[in-house]
């Protein structure tokens, strides 16, 4: 499988039996200032979509539910408490992904071009303790790779008991079932279904 028009590919998840489409505005990542325009593109697939990538402001998470988006991610922003609770106490839990990106130890921002002094645990149990109904534990060094998911950082996170979804590094069937059985309750696997690894409904079947 390869990349193209994101409409089509989005289809073609859908076809193949994905629940979700996981969607990062990098552009808005790196400016703090997210557009709605790619999400309302993939919307006639058919799947709920969740979003991130620069949401910062409760205008911005509440336009792009609006939009149709079924979640958005808060990252830079997440690790601001008071933003966070009327964030969550504005739109829901279930409507919010609490994205905690990792690197070297400490939590990634802005687009991970800096390194915050938080530790990834330190974020989850904080945002546990605010009420977050889900989190996206990243690995940035590993995002991309296919060098396999780094099993300790989401294990750190699980701990809080809060759901996981783990992205970065995943590359084979394998690394899927090892996150399974971790007990993370998806993963993001972009690069390695682009790359042809597996297939979607290889994936499926296989941690079903």
């Amino acid at each position: 499988m390869e990349g193209g028009d994101p409409l089509e590919l989005a289809r073609l998840f859908a076809a193949n039996g994905a629940a979700r489409l996981h969607l990062v505005d990098l552009d808005g990542a790196f400016s703090g200032v997210p557009s709605t325009g790619l999400l309302e593109r993939l919307l006639p697939a058919g799947l709920p979509i969740q979003v991130g990538g620069g949401y910062r402001t409760i205008d911005a998470v509440e336009a792009a539910l609006a939009a149709g988006a079924d979640r958005v991610m808060l990252g830079t922003a997440a690790l601001d408490r008071q933003f966070r609770e009327e964030a969550l106490a504005r739109v829901g839990a279930e409507r919010l992904v609490v994205a905690i990106d990792a690197r070297d130890g400490r939590v990634a921002v802005d687009g991970w071009v800096r390194t915050s002094e938080t530790t990834p645990s330190q974020l989850a149990r904080d945002a546990a303790a605010s009420g977050a109904a889900r989190f996206l534990v990243t690995s940035a060094s590993r995002d991309g790779s296919l060098e396999g998911p780094d099993l300790s950082l989401l294990r750190d996170v699980l701990a809080t008991g809060v759901p996981v979804l783990a992205a970065g590094g995943v590359a084979s069937i394998d690394d899927l079932i090892a996150l399974r059985d971790l007990g993370c309750e998806g993963a993001v696997a972009g690069s390695a279904l682009l790359a042809g690894r597996f297939t979607l409904a290889e994936a499926i079947a296989a941690t079903a």
